[in-house]
């Protein structure tokens, strides 16, 4: 089955729900000039086709001492990058993992109450990963701007 791709009226209901996942149909669709049907119909289709996920996050601001662990992880040689990424991924703690380019092949990213839980895991969860050569870490301590909503691709 081929990837279908959002079309023009799938991004801006998806623009309006990333604004505000708890705006209704009606109101998506009055301000889209397309029926309430259309836009339940089109939701639908993109949650079932896995385009889209509609879910609360919570709000890092209103976490008791949160820090934004980012984890950089350097690969064995003799291991694949991706199976690597996907055990961490594989990491219920882990809520973001990328391959990268660069000096490090993955980036990691969790959250922690402070820095002997991150040491902790660090040790017991990341470092035991076959392949994981070493890591080392960045912490967010100040956040300038943190949204979830990456919907919209730059052009």
């Amino acid at each position: 089955m081929t990837k279908r791709r959002l079309d023009e009226l799938d991004q801006k209901i998806v623009d309006a729900l990333a604004i505000d996942a708890r705006t209704s149909n009606r109101k998506i669709a009055a301000e889209l000039g397309v029926t309430e049907g259309t836009v339940r119909g089109r939701i639908k289709r993109m949650e079932d086709e896995g385009q889209i996920r509609i879910t609360a996050v919570t709000n890092i601001d209103h976490l008791r001492n949160p820090t934004l662990a980012y984890i950089w992880v350097e690969v064995d040689s003799a291991m694949e990058v991706k199976d690597v990424a996907q055990a961490l991924a594989d990491t219920p703690q882990i809520g973001f993992v990328a391959v990268t380019l660069g000096r490090f092949d993955i980036l990691a990213i969790t959250l922690v109450q402070n820095n002997g839980q991150l040491a902790d895991f660090l040790n017991t969860k990341v470092s035991v990963i076959p392949g994981v050569r070493r890591t080392e870490c960045s912490l967010g301590v100040t956040f300038v701007k943190h949204d979830y909503r990456m919907s919209k691709i730059l052009t």
